[in-house]
């Protein structure tokens, strides 16, 4: 069965994508926290992110860095 996560990357349940590459997608919460707020995930379907095999998770938070310095220059982000 399908997550959310699967059917969002599938284009079943819309969302607004910031970035995508044939492992990962990055799209913005609906309920966000703050201006900007983004979830980097991987697109392959696993029950828990440390399921994932080294290689993916490293590629991913190598992902969510591009994603995290393209928004830093966007906005007025405070450390």
């Amino acid at each position: 069965m399908s997550t959310i996560f699967s059917k969002i990357v599938k284009g079943e349940i819309p969302s607004y994508k910031i970035a995508e590459d044939d492992r990962y997608f990055a799209f913005l919460d609906i309920n966000p926290l703050q201006e900007g707020h983004t979830l980097v995930i991987p697109k392959n379907e696993v029950d828990y992110i440390f399921d994932l095999d080294d290689d993916t998770l490293a590629g991913l938070h190598v992902f969510a860095k591009k994603i995290a310095q393209a928004l830093d220059k966007a906005m007025e982000c405070k450390r």
